[in-house]
């Protein structure tokens, strides 16, 4: 499929697709008249970029942690420790965040109680 396409298949921009082709996040083959075309599995691996970028990774870190998906081989002791870094700082955002929405239900509250 081609830019357009996969554009439409997935809801994110062309200008994004080529920003994921900049950052290496998506590797598309080039046609003989030098147009881009994609897999059918491309809109998987949108899919995956989108809920990690979601998640709060940073492209540089999306880059270094797509191999392991399709290669066992890349999961090394060094991945699973970033990993868990990452793991961390994402539940660490999450307590930040429950403690936002916690002094909003109380701000709720007391308005309501007025």
């Amino acid at each position: 499929m081609r830019i357009g396409e996969l554009s439409a298949a997935t809801g994110v921009s062309v200008r994004s697709l080529r920003y994921y082709e900049e950052q290496r996040l998506l590797m598309p083959e080039r046609s003989s008249s030098g147009q881009r075309t994609y897999s059918p599995n491309a809109v998987q691996l949108i899919g995956l970029i989108q809920r990690l970028f979601n998640a709060g990774l940073c492209s540089k870190a999306i880059a270094e942690l797509l191999p392991c998906i399709n290669d066992p081989a890349s999961r090394t002791p060094e991945l699973r420790s970033r990993l868990l870094r990452e793991r961390e700082r994402l539940s660490h955002d999450i307590s930040k965040i429950a403690g936002n929405r916690n002094s909003l239900d109380n701000l709720i509250s007391s308005l309501e109680a007025k």
